[in-house]
């Protein structure tokens, strides 16, 4: 795997990443390699790169200054009046102000930016705490995934020199387009608000343009899902992640031919020559497999298989960026939520854990999370704009792995998802709130499970 550092003479900031790869400016990246003859505790040996001074840090022109002050204003002016986060906002007014503030935010930084359908926000925050372990970091941690939420969050601090940013996967060849960061993480690719995003394939394909636009960036991917080896497979920088396929159903057919693949559990290959490649991460029931074969044991606070491939994804950045095994784990490890996800929080009186769930593949891993217990289970569903209007995507997800439970649901969907609920042999009664569901349920601790703005609202009154 290559560890890559840029050319200390960096050339404009408003220059596109494709203007800057002249041959004698392209980034030589350093190369973290394995040295067999070391004990295995110090198996992985990191060669970190010069890390530059931010450009934010140092002098600015009148306007850039201008509208990152304006920006901060106007963000905390929204976080005042109670009118949200001013993750988006702030950005948005200094983008008007500055269109070239970005790349000029990003210059001096090294950027990872993490796209993906599901685990985007979770993956992100571990590699923002694990990076800190090095040096102060900026995040998103609002979840403000589009430039606008880059610039408000790189305007928080100009003087840290890593910064961790979820990007929607619609809007990373914006980025590219713009700067070209020290590493793009890959997660998975699924279908998701067919009404926005479009066709899982679509979208594969824009990821891989976005990638044509940052040859110097290391890449690390996901080889267990065909969508993000087609998009990530001419890369000349890869470091490949493997952590199974759950969700299949649109993994099936090549998204390069359109031939049929099959078992994607197994080392696949088409007839057009995508195949799934040797993994540099194999993520276990309990840790991860390095390139060399040690085990390295992840002992998160977070639950599940699918938080172990997050992490995985997270330390092997962290280490990409120079940082050290130890802490960076450290750091991962003390995560108990990210944005409100598998937090404990109070709603109707009640403690409940909150998970989120907003497409096929998401409700697969959290259904598969709850199925261990006999708790109390609300499920709630919304189709609002950032949720997507469809619901259709409810009859593909497996409810009937539920049936012997008796399940409360809630939400602007909620006989829609009675109707499912009731086809799957599960037992479902429909509350007019989430506050009533709890109210009626008895037990312990309950999981409630939502989509995305029925997962805010609920976080939202639990805060009150």
């Amino acid at each position: 795997m290559t560890d890559t550092t840029r050319n200390t003479d960096e050339p404009s900031v408003d220059q596109t990443p494709a203007q800057r790869q002249a041959p004698e400016q392209q980034s030589a990246e350093r190369h973290r390699h394995i040295d067999q003859s070391q004990s295995a505790d110090q198996r992985w040996k990191v060669v970190p790169a010069p890390v530059q001074q931010p450009a934010g840090a140092g002098r600015m022109d009148l306007r850039t200054t201008m509208a990152i002050n304006a920006g901060r204003m106007a963000a905390s002016l929204s976080q005042r009046l109670g009118l949200g986060s001013g993750g988006m906002i702030g950005g948005r007014l200094a983008l008007t102000l500055q269109p070239n503030l970005l790349q000029r935010l990003a210059t001096g930084r090294r950027v990872v930016m993490v796209t993906g359908t599901n685990g985007k926000t979770t993956t992100t925050q571990m590699v923002a705490e694990a990076v800190r372990a090095q040096a102060p970091a900026v995040s998103n941690a609002t979840g403000a995934n589009m430039l606008d939420g880059h610039v408000a969050a790189l305007m928080t601090r100009l003087d840290a020199p890593f910064a961790a940013l979820e990007v929607d996967e619609l809007h990373l060849a914006q980025v590219t387009d713009r700067f070209e960061p020290a590493a793009i993480l890959l997660l998975n690719l699924s279908r998701d608000q067919l009404d926005r995003v479009g066709e899982v394939r679509s979208v594969a394909a824009s990821l891989q343009r976005a990638l044509t636009q940052a040859p110097g960036t290391q890449v690390i991917a996901n080889r267990d899902d065909p969508n993000i080896v087609f998009a990530a497979a001419g890369h000349p920088n890869v470091t490949w992640v493997s952590g199974g396929v759950r969700w299949r159903d649109d993994a099936l057919n090549c998204p390069r031919c359109g031939a049929f693949i099959g078992d994607v559990d197994r080392d696949w290959r088409c007839q057009c020559g995508l195949a799934r490649p040797p993994a540099d991460w194999k993520v276990t029931d309990t840790g991860v497999l390095d390139a060399a074969g040690t085990h390295h044991e992840l002992a998160l606070a977070l639950p599940g298989h699918v938080n172990r491939v997050n992490a995985t994804f997270a330390l092997a950045a962290a280490l990409h960026l120079g940082g050290e095994e130890a802490s960076a784990l450290a750091r991962i490890r003390r995560i108990s939520q990210a944005a409100g996800r598998y937090d404990t929080v109070r709603i109707g009186g009640r403690r409940v854990r909150l998970l989120l769930a907003k497409n096929p593949a998401s409700w697969l891993e959290m259904l598969e999370l709850v199925s261990g217990n006999d708790e109390p289970l609300v499920l709630v569903v919304n189709s609002r704009e950032a949720d997507g209007y469809d619901v259709s995507w409810l009859w593909d997800v497996d409810f009937e792995m539920l049936r012997g439970r008796s399940v409360q649901v809630a939400g602007d969907r909620a006989l829609d998802l009675a109707v499912r609920l009731r086809y799957a042999g599960v037992q479902a009664s429909v509350a007019s709130t989430v506050e009533v569901a709890l109210g009626s349920a008895s037990g312990g601790l309950p999981d409630v499970i939502a989509n995305y703005t029925a997962f805010r609202d609920v976080l939202t009154r639990s805060r009150t």
